[in-house]
């Protein structure tokens, strides 16, 4: 979908002296270099013209777009008689003349390092992957089969055992205690057994590596998948989930405090220094997916080390005392940062900004012993009693169901369809009324107790009813029902965002915004915001935590998967592109777009981006508007519809599993657990492909207010956090086949998410890590844009990597953690690329590291040191 600029400059001759095309500049200036009329050669032939001129600007004078300059760059990348730009050249040397001279620069300054530090040229391409046999995969689906109906065996028949001893007390205070004693022991339980199974499966993670659907990895992904199903991850933030860590082998020190829900798997090869805080949304698993193999390496951090918002520590890293890794960050393979030192960006670069923004406060061990104490008595005495026994005494004060509910009354099947419809009913529109009451109402009382700008010791009252604030007011299920359309404003004002006068566009956000105070959160009028905004207004440092306001500009876009912290350097009228690092330093950016981490300056806007411009005032903009907002409307309600019809299925299946229950036993509760795992995946797959008519999407060009817009709109409503439960298993790639993903045999999933299936292509044997993203459109200031993304055979998306639309990525080639591959980019196969915004990282010869001195950036996976 590359857009040719119908604009006749000046500077452009159609025609030569024979009549043929050729490539000429008529304006005064400095001779042409060889570099600059190969460029402006290829440039030419992209754009359709005959002549560039070598001081035009790309963007302003020629028309061009960021989709246009990335098919310069894949043509450029394959002559041999030219140096390869990346988009980061591109944005930054926007003419010819300055793109030639900086990259003969380049080409200079390489020449002249010497050979022990200088990129290693692949003469010859790796070989090819040795991907796991049919029988490989087929075993270990099978034995994750068994694995997994072991699990709901086990637990149906402790569930039924605990509740027919729960059913024989006598009386609200019997059935209280006989619920605290069975729902704490099956909490004790649950928590033990990943430890039980770390121990005895795997004792002591070590540096290694081994392939996918191995023994070896069988035995990696039964650990993997009971700590990820871990009770535990609701004490994150907490003193108690440290010491769990600590249970499972990582080295931590005291004063720790972790707030990250992704927990580490490789737990031995993990070392925190005391005093370290690590926030959330931050990954460092102690394992990476590499080529078909799983790499485990060590991350070891030093005393007082601060870790940012959205960050990736890959295998074999290391951060010395008292450094820092700002937000939306990552470390690559071998990277290091010094004690003291501070690093951003991705991969981490030198810094001077202070991330750790709020002075510290009196937090000892007595403190944070009585935290945990209290918040496990609150878990055991006060929730699992609700939890576990809840239901079942409500159900005894009411003669009706209580009558039904008995095992020797077998009902009939109208009964079972009468009570399932009555209660699932009940119970869904109980959790939308009564829930979205609730976050109206208790945020607003419980700010109260925490004022803004405030600094408070960690482990107290404040840091509980913070902490309880913005677990509430981050449940997924409302911004997902209001997302997307006029009516998620309505949604965040009522939890306390303050969006000023707002200029309605009918998208105004997306369908995840998450935040740590919704009551302290300013965004301008006219800003769009697309999916995972996350707004960082708390500061917190290893002992106290602070709110503050954090306020985004009038007028700005927000692109994909931003962190946006409180301080950030943007005001009105800019573009924060897709996983963007806000800037906490400088002068206040605004009439600009930012790009990458660290972020750069880039244009605001494009010419191809304003020929819509006459859709968004006046009457056809009200008109289209109110067409759009009724169109949402219906989608919001039929995907109500489609949540409930659900629950019903599941409310009828459970209530069939208690009338079998007499009869079949404790199997059928087993079987129930398989059941709903296996029909919510099929009933959710079949929604979406109705939704599409059984069709695949077409790559569009087009206005948010296109009602072909809408339709493609409702599919993102449509819930997919079931899939999770598949990851790292082979039936992850069936399930991404029937949703219409055109996927290759022998693909290994941990943890992919892609937006749009039917336009995405991945190739035999690729490699797809955990949090990684395929995102096949892009939503900039109400113009929609989609195509097709391809990935290659045996290519691997390395950890949280994001992958925009229109790109090709060649076989074999290896994209970073924490990578942004923008629009239209073609990798080369066999290429090892990485950064934001992604470009070639060749290899590198890596020299030993000694005391002092650090490891030099990374990217190649045979030649990064590892840390012993």
């Amino acid at each position: 979908m590359v857009e040719q600029s119908s604009e006749v400059h000046p500077e452009i001759d159609r025609e030569g002296p024979e009549g043929g095309a050729v490539t000429r500049c008529d304006s005064p200036g400095p001779a042409r270099t060889d570099t600059e009329t190969r460029l402006a050669e290829v440039l030419a032939g992209v754009v359709g013209v005959e002549s560039i001129s070598p001081d035009g600007d790309f963007f302003a004078d020629l028309g061009a777009n960021s989709l246009v300059m990335a098919q310069f760059c894949a043509r450029v990348r394959k002559r041999g008689d030219l140096p390869s730009p990346s988009m980061k050249d591109i944005y930054q040397h926007p003419t010819l003349r300055s793109l030639a001279t900086a990259l003969d620069r380049s080409a200079q300054t390489l020449a002249a390092t010497p050979a022990s530090v200088a990129p290693l040229v692949r003469a010859t391409p790796p070989e090819p992957v040795k991907r796991a046999s049919r029988t490989s995969r087929v075993l270990c689906g099978t034995f994750q089969t068994l694995c997994f109906l072991g699990y709901s065996l086990v637990a149906g028949f402790s569930t039924a055992a605990g509740y027919e001893w729960v059913a024989a007390g006598s009386g609200l205070w019997d059935i209280y205690l006989r619920s605290l004693l069975f729902g704490g022991a099956g909490f004790l339980v649950l928590c033990a057994v990943p430890v039980v199974a770390k121990w005895l499966l795997i004792g002591r993670w070590k540096s290694t590596e081994f392939p996918v659907w191995s023994a070896a990895y069988l035995r990696f992904w039964v650990v993997k998948s009971l700590l990820h199903a871990n009770p535990m991850l609701l004490f994150v933030g907490n003193p108690l989930y440290v010491l769990y860590l600590r249970a499972l082998g990582a080295r931590i020190g005291k004063g720790v405090t972790v707030l990250s829900h992704s927990m580490p798997v490789c737990t031995d090869l993990v070392t925190i220094g005391s005093g370290t805080i690590v926030r959330k949304d931050t990954f460092l698993l102690g394992y990476r997916a590499h080529t078909g193999r799983i790499q485990t390496g060590r991350i070891t951090l030093g005393r007082d080390v601060y870790i940012g918002e959205k960050t990736i520590l890959d295998i074999d890293t290391s951060m010395g005392d008292g450094a820092q890794l700002g937000h939306s960050s990552s470390l690559h393979r071998g990277q290091s940062v010094p004690d003291g030192e501070h690093r951003h960006g991705s991969p981490a670069q030198a810094t001077e900004v202070d991330y750790l923004r709020v002075a510290p406060a009196p937090c000892g061990a007595l403190r944070r012993t009585w935290f945990g104490c209290a918040s496990l008595l609150q878990l055991l005495l006060l929730y699992i009693p609700l939890g576990v026994g809840g239901m079942y005494m409500l159900f005894t004060e009411v003669p009706a169901i209580r009558k039904r509910l008995e095992p020797t009354a077998a009902l009939t099947l109208s009964e079972l369809a009468w009570d399932s419809l009555i209660l699932s009913l009940v119970l869904f529109a109980g959790f939308v009324v009564l829930g979205f009451a609730a976050l109206c109402t208790l945020p607003r009382l419980l700010s109260l107790v925490v004022r803004p700008d405030r600094v408070y010791p960690l482990y107290g009252f404040q840091y509980a009813v913070h902490r309880a604030t913005a677990r509430m007011t981050n449940v997924k299920f409302f911004a997902w029902l209001f997302g997307d359309s006029s009516y998620i404003v309505n949604y965040l004002r009522a939890i306390g965002y303050d969006l000023s006068h707002v200029e309605q566009t009918g998208s105004n956000f997306g369908t995840e915004v998450q935040h740590e105070s919704p009551l302290l959160v300013t965004v301008g009028s006219g800003t769009m915001v697309a999916d995972g905004l996350s707004v960082i207004n708390a500061d917190y440092s290893a002992t106290s935590f602070r709110l503050s306001r954090a306020t985004i500009g009038a007028h700005n876009f927000l692109g994909n998967n931003i962190a946006y912290p409180t301080g950030g350097r943007t005001g009105e009228n800019c573009l924060l592109a897709t996983k963007v690092m806000v800037p906490l330093d400088g002068e206040v950016r605004e009439g600009v777009g930012l790009l990458g981490s660290p972020c750069f300056e880039i244009p605001r806007t494009v010419e191809r981006d304003a020929r819509f411009d006459h859709l968004r005032s006046g009457d056809v903009l009200r008109r289209r508007l109110a067409a759009k907002n009724r169109y949402n409307l219906r989608s919001m309600a039929l995907m109500l519809f489609v949540r409930w019809l659900h629950v019903l299925a599941l409310t009828l299946l459970a209530l069939a599993t208690v009338n079998l229950y007499g009869m079949v036993g404790h199997f059928v509760i087993a079987g129930y657990m398989a059941l709903t795992l296996l029909l919510s995946t099929l009933y959710y797959i079949v929604v979406e492909r109705c939704l599409l008519s059984f069709r695949r999407l077409r790559p569009m060009l087009c206005s948010i207010y296109d009602p072909s817009f809408w339709k493609q709109e409702r599919l993102w409503k449509i819930p997919d956090q079931h899939l999770n439960i598949f990851n790292g298993t082979p039936y992850k790639t069936l399930i991404w086949r029937l949703m219409g993903v055109r996927i290759g045999r022998g693909v290994f999933d941990d943890g992919a998410y892609i937006t749009e299936r039917t336009l995405t292509a991945i190739g035999d044997g690729a490699t797809l890590n955990a949090g990684c993203k395929i995102q096949c459109h892009s939503q900039e200031d109400g113009t929609f844009k989609s195509a097709i993304t391809r990935i290659g055979a045996d290519c691997t998306l390395g950890v949280a990597a994001h992958v925009h639309y229109g790109v090709k990525v060649g076989d074999g080639a290896v994209l970073a953690p924490d990578s942004f591959l923008m629009k239209g980019e073609e990798v080369p196969p066999h290429a090892r690329w990485g950064g934001n915004p992604a470009a070639d990282l060749p290899e590198t010869a890596v020299p030993p590291a000694g005391p002092g001195r650090r490891t030099p950036p990374s990217l190649d996976n045979t030649a990064a040191t590892t840390v012993s």
